[in-house]
């Protein structure tokens, strides 16, 4: 992921988020608070808790595990294969988004991404 990459604000209702950063470095907002985390770090998203994260370093690369498994489809329907005609970031699709997370399930869009000041 690119720079300024933000994921809106959601919740997982049925399965808890692990992010493990690899790379980079990102701001995790969780349940009202940000937190910086670097690569090597980890953040837990407990099932139905608030979250969102926005990519702070030039690129980064996180693991993200479901447990348990689920949101597969959430994520191919979400998502825009990449092209050599697009090779960079492309601005998200909020609504195509939206639209993934109520034909999916597993998981809930509260709102925007919650980064104002980043």
């Amino acid at each position: 992921m690119e720079r300024g990459k933000a994921t809106p604000l959601h919740t997982h209702p049925d399965s808890d988020e692990t992010m493990i950063v690899l790379d980079g470095e990102i701001l995790m907002h969780m349940d009202g608070k940000n937190h910086r985390i670097g690569a090597g770090g980890l953040a837990m998203a407990p099932r139905g808790v608030p979250h969102a994260f926005l990519v702070l370093t030039e690129t980064a690369r996180m693991l993200c595990l479901h447990t348990p498994g689920c949101c597969q489809a959430f994520y191919w329907d979400a998502s825009e294969p990449t092209t050599s005609d697009h090779p960079g970031t492309r601005t998200v699709d909020f609504a195509l988004v939206r639209a993934s997370a109520k034909s999916n399930g597993g998981i809930e869009i509260l709102g925007p991404p919650p980064f104002t000041d980043q």
